[in-house]
C-alpha cells in the first residue's frame, strides 16, 4: 500500500434547489454562482454522490476507495464490524433561501425493508438566521394518525405543527419518524445518517419553472411516522471552552461542540474516525506528518487510524462527530 491515511479534506458536493439560496456561496464560501444553492454535501458515501479525497497523498481517491482500502483503519474496527465498507454519515451544510417541505424519514427497519437503506436520524445546528426565521419540528399537540391525515387534506398541516424561531447556535435532534422541515432564511450544519430517502408530505403548493408540483409521499409516509415521540428536540448543551461539550449522543453518532481560543491537544479514544465541521474562524490540525487547515465552512475527517492530533487555534468553533 504505497499511500498512508492522513487527515482527509473532500471537494463539496454543490446541490441546487428550489428552495436555496447564496449563503453557502456568500457565507461558507462554497464555489457557485447559482442563486439556489440549497446544500453542499461535505463527506459523502451516497451512491452517485461520492466525496473526492482534495487534499495531501491520497488526493483524487473516492471515499469509496478508501473505506475498500482502509477499511479499519478509516472507519474504525467496532464499525467497520457494524457498517463493514458502508459509510455510515453524510455530512452537510444548508440554505434554505425558501421553505422546505414538511417531510420526514423512515427508521433503519422500514428504510432497509423498502430501499435496501440506512434510515436517517439526524441533528441540526443552526449557524445564522434571519430574523423571525424558524424551523418546524414535531406537532404542537398530542397526534394521532387520524387527526394528521384530516388536516393533510384539509391543508391545515401548519395549525398543528410546531414552529420554533431560532438563531445561531440553536440545536435540533431529528429522530426518524419526526414530521419536520428548514424554514426560510436559516443557514445550518447537518449531520445525518447515510440516507437520502426523504418522504415529502406537503411543499406548500409550490410549482418548479415548469409548472409542475414536486412528489408527494404520502401513501407510504404514514407508517413512518412515529406519532408517540416526547418534544424532546430542543437540545441544549454546555458551552465550556476549549473542551468538547457533548450535543448528541445516539447509536448513530455523537456530535460535540468545541469553542475554542486557544490549542488543544486531543486523543481519539472512540475506536472510530473524527469529523470537525468548522462552524466560525479557523483551525490547523497537526498529526506528526501533516499540517492542515480548516476554515469556516469547511469539513475535515480524521481516520480512525491516527490517534493524537493538535487543534491549533485562537479562534475557532467546530462541530466535533464521531460514531
Amino acid at each position: 500500500m504505497k499511500d498512508t491515511l492522513h487527515p482527509l479534506k473532500f471537494q463539496p458536493i454543490l446541490k441546487d434547489k428550489i428552495w436555496g439560496g447564496e449563503k453557502l456561496s456568500q457565507q461558507l464560501n462554497k464555489k457557485s454562482k447559482s442563486k439556489q444553492l440549497g446544500e453542499s454535501w461535505e463527506i459523502s458515501a451516497v451512491p452517485d454522490d461520492v466525496s473526492i479525497v482534495l487534499n495531501g497523498e491520497l488526493k483524487g481517491w473516492s471515499l469509496q476507495k478508501l473505506l475498500d482500502t482502509y477499511t479499519s483503519g478509516l472507519l474504525g474496527m467496532k464499525n467497520y464490524r457494524r457498517f463493514g465498507n458502508e459509510f455510515p454519515l453524510l455530512i452537510k451544510f444548508i440554505d434554505a433561501k425558501e421553505d422546505l417541505s414538511i417531510q420526514l424519514h423512515p427508521d433503519d427497519t422500514l428504510a432497509k425493508e423498502r430501499h435496501n437503506s440506512f434510515g436517517k436520524t439526524e441533528m441540526w445546528y443552526v449557524m445564522q438566521a434571519d430574523d423571525d426565521a424558524n424551523l418546524i419540528v414535531g406537532f404542537n399537540q398530542k397526534m394521532d394518525a387520524e387527526t394528521y391525515l384530516k388536516h393533510l387534506e384539509n391543508k391545515t398541516l401548519s395549525e398543528i405543527l410546531n414552529f420554533d424561531k431560532v438563531a445561531e447556535g440553536d440545536t435540533y435532534f431529528i429522530e426518524a419518524g419526526r414530521v419536520h422541515a428548514i424554514g426560510a432564511g436559516v443557514l445550518l450544519a447537518e449531520i445525518q445518517q447515510t440516507s437520502d430517502i426523504t418522504y415529502r408530505v406537503y411543499d406548500w403548493d409550490r410549482v418548479d419553472t415548469d409548472g409542475n408540483e414536486r412528489e408527494l409521499h404520502n401513501d407510504i409516509a404514514i407508517d413512518a411516522f412515529n406519532f408517540k415521540m416526547e418534544d424532546d428536540f430542543r437540545v441544549v448543551y454546555e458551552k465550556q471552552k476549549n473542551a468538547s461539550n457533548e450535543i448528541v449522543s445516539c447509536p448513530f453518532f455523537t456530535t460535540n461542540y468545541l469553542e475554542l481560543d486557544s490549542d488543544l491537544r486531543k486523543t481519539n479514544t472512540h475506536d472510530s474516525f473524527i469529523i470537525y465541521m468548522c462552524i466560525d474562524g479557523a483551525i490547523e490540525i497537526s498529526t506528526d506528518a501533516t499540517t492542515d487547515s480548516v476554515s469556516k465552512g469547511e469539513t475535515i475527517l480524521i481516520p480512525a487510524s491516527i490517534k493524537d492530533f493538535k487543534l491549533k487555534t485562537t479562534d475557532a468553533k467546530v462541530l466535533e462527530i464521531y460514531v
